[in-house]
């Protein structure tokens, strides 16, 4: 007999694999600079946040163990992404191929901002999910959206503190370093905000149809642990 408690939900392998997308996407717009009012982002800020919100939804829904597994499949398909592009952008182009420069400049991620990357993503998604965890059982699963915001918050800055400091000390004057941090932990927050009536519903509808509701009492919070 199958054990019920190893099995994964369609909605749930939905949320797995719109996660990933999402992740690679992101590296992707990451390689364009927009202006949004008097402020410089990047692409990557139309879609990062919301894997923060997939993130909400399933620490929300399955609870912290499942919000682990999402964390390390998004890092595990996301690293295959970018390995496979620096492995197509060093190898030499056919006689014919003359864009070089367009394909580097989206694919040719230098192995500091990748390392960098990589680490932010990470530490700031486990935040997110443990903060998520712990306050759903603190509020004994009440006030969800302020548990949604304030972990948002929490591993966006933890994200943006990790991530500029690390890609680019010592390439950006360092008096921007601490500006353009500060502006991404905004804008990605003011971000939730704004879909966050539609990430209320969403729970509420994978908690019906799912019926689930974990709350993560005596949990391992060990990000490495895969039991």
């Amino acid at each position: 007999m199958q054990n019920k408690t190893n099995q994964v939900s369609t909605l749930f392998m939905f949320m797995g694999l719109l996660f990933c997308v999402c992740l690679i996407t992101a590296n992707v717009l990451e390689t364009k600079q927009i202006a949004c009012g008097p402020l410089s982002v990047t692409g990557g800020l139309l879609v990062f946040p919301i894997s923060y919100i997939i993130n909400d939804c399933v620490s929300e829904v399955w609870g912290f163990r499942k919000a682990r597994t999402l964390i390390w499949l998004g890092f595990a398909m996301n690293f295959i992404f970018v390995m496979f592009g620096a492995l197509a952008d060093v190898i030499p182009g056919a006689p014919w191929w003359d864009n070089d420069e367009g394909f580097h400049a989206v694919f040719g991620l230098a192995p500091r901002v990748a390392a960098a990357s990589f680490t932010a993503f990470v530490v700031g998604s486990f935040i997110n999910a443990y903060v998520m965890s712990r306050m759903k059982i603190l509020s004994h699963g009440k006030n969800f959206s302020a548990r949604a915001i304030v972990s948002t918050i929490f591993g966006e800055t933890a994200d943006s503190l990790i991530f500029f400091p690390l890609a680019f000390l010592g390439v950006l004057p360092t008096g921007q370093l601490m500006p353009l941090i500060i502006s991404q932990i905004m804008l990605k927050t003011v971000y939730e905000i704004i879909v966050l009536p539609i990430t209320i519903q969403v729970v509420k509808r994978i908690k019906r149809i799912e019926g689930e509701d974990v709350y993560d009492e005596g949990v391992s919070y060990n990000m490495f642990s895969f039991k």
